[in-house]
């Protein structure tokens, strides 16, 4: 996939696909060096259709009976261009206003959309949160439920088990019991892909929103992964990996048991705002810059409406079921180079661009890699450098496993938002809520 490359001074920025921004201070660590890196890479019509929400306020089912007593097995794992028959939990066949929904990371990039699309669905939406929220935590609890409106907000820690069960089960039901979950969607990323961060939130805090679901009775679970785990170099793809082999083994195991468990397993490619990194430098006249020639991987973007939007799909829609579902944007892969050209041919300039030759990114991780021996500490900054590098030259697309090469042509496309137009609103408005996590080495 791509990078997104910020030249700060002295100060190199890297912004991934999957809202990471990695700082890199080679002035301050390396005196003698002037090394330079680059920037970011980067609906069909819904098929549940929309219901308008009314007013009064959610009402959420009890529980019946045991998730069991839902209808029957799901199959085994398919791959993404195979469909699986499969018998549709019965939640499938109410209509949205009576089925209850639990969303974990809700107020992440993607989440806070998934929320307000399931909401606008008319699904009763439970949303979890933490008390502080957003980039550096600067969103409170009022300013959550804001940005939540329409669906049921409860404050846990989805690190805790014990503790997301117990909020739930308060939030829903005044400590009484009884309330349900029919299905689960889990949105949850570690915001900087540390080592440790990567276990505690893309494994142990995804695993804990399957268990708190089944706890309440759901029956499906939707899990928003990442395309880039089909070739796993990374801490967070593996612990990605990890959580979604368990949730397929135990989906066949429950099938197996006359249980019913479901899944929906979506892989997206690059998300626009991780592409718009240098819109305002080359705004003011400054070079695009790239890995080597700019076309070393390439991406089909997707706007966070138009995956909200296929997310939201995969909670009723039957073909879904029991599926890993790449998904990219509408149009033909991008590549840096086609996408900096498109950037200056909407701003009106001509194009300049600063090409980086990817050994600057080689040269970096082995002094990081030098380093962790000596400084255990650095372990994150180490995997930071490596984060950088393989978005830098990997494709955010599908990777054909006969051939072993990224394929543009098995990558689905869905939705209806372009680069294009992003880009032609950014330059207008700004980045306004589309600001990138930040994370500083050393």
């Amino acid at each position: 996939m791509a990078l997104n490359l910020c030249l700060h001074s002295p100060d190199l920025r890297l912004h991934t696909p999957y809202d990471r921004r990695l700082i890199f201070s080679f002035r301050r660590h390396f005196p003698s060096s002037s090394l330079i890196l680059p920037p970011p890479l980067g609906r069909t019509s819904p098929s549940q259709s929309a219901k308008p929400r009314t007013g009064k306020k959610p009402q959420f089912r009890t529980v019946t009976s045991s998730s069991s007593s839902s209808s029957a097995a799901a199959a085994t794992a398919s791959s993404p261009s195979s469909s699986t028959e499969v018998a549709a939990p019965s939640f499938r066949d109410r209509d949205p206003r009576d089925v209850n929904v639990l969303v974990v990371g809700s107020t992440g990039y993607i989440g806070k959309f998934v929320v307000r699309e399931l909401v606008r669905r008319g699904f009763n939406v439970v949303a979890i949160a933490r008390e502080r929220s957003g980039i550096r935590g600067r969103n409170d609890r009022d300013r959550t439920l804001a940005e939540l409106g329409g669906a049921t907000v409860c404050f846990s820690d989805v690190t805790d088990l014990a503790a997301l069960k117990s909020s739930l089960e308060e939030r829903l039901s005044g400590g009484g019991g009884g309330a349900s979950i029919d299905a689960v969607v889990c949105c949850l990323a570690s915001r900087s892909g540390g080592v440790k961060d990567s276990w505690l939130i893309d494994y142990q805090a995804t695993r804990n929103s399957l268990l708190a679901g089944r706890h309440l009775g759901a029956a499906h679970f939707v899990l928003l992964s990442a395309i880039c785990v089909q070739k796993p170099l990374l801490e967070f793809q593996r612990a990605k990996l990890k959580f979604e082999a368990e949730l397929q083994a135990e989906a066949e195991a429950l099938a197996g048991a006359g249980d019913a468990l479901t899944y929906s397993i979506v892989r997206p490619t690059a998300f626009f705002k991780s592409l718009a990194g240098q819109v305002e430098t080359v705004k003011d006249g400054k070079p695009y810059v790239m890995f080597g020639d700019g076309k070393l991987c390439a991406c089909k973007p997707i706007s966070e409406e138009d995956l909200a939007s296929f997310i939201a799909d995969c909670v009723m829609d039957k073909e879904k079921i029991n599926r890993v579902l790449p998904i990219g944007g509408p149009g033909r892969a991008l590549t840096p180079l086609e996408q900096g050209e498109m950037l200056f041919r909407l701003l009106g300039k001509e194009p300049k661009f600063l090409k980086v030759p990817i050994g600057v990114m080689d040269f970096a991780i082995a002094v990081l890699d030098f380093l962790v021996k000596i400084f255990p500490s650095l372990e994150d900054a180490a995997e930071f450098g490596k984060i950088g590098r393989y978005y830098a030259a990997e494709s955010m697309l599908v990777l054909d496993p006969e051939t072993g090469e990224y394929s543009a042509e098995k990558t689905p496309s869905y939705g209806g938002d372009t680069l294009e137009d992003f880009f032609s609103r950014v330059i207008r408005e700004g980045m306004a809520g589309q600001e990138l996590g930040e994370q500083t080495i050393f």
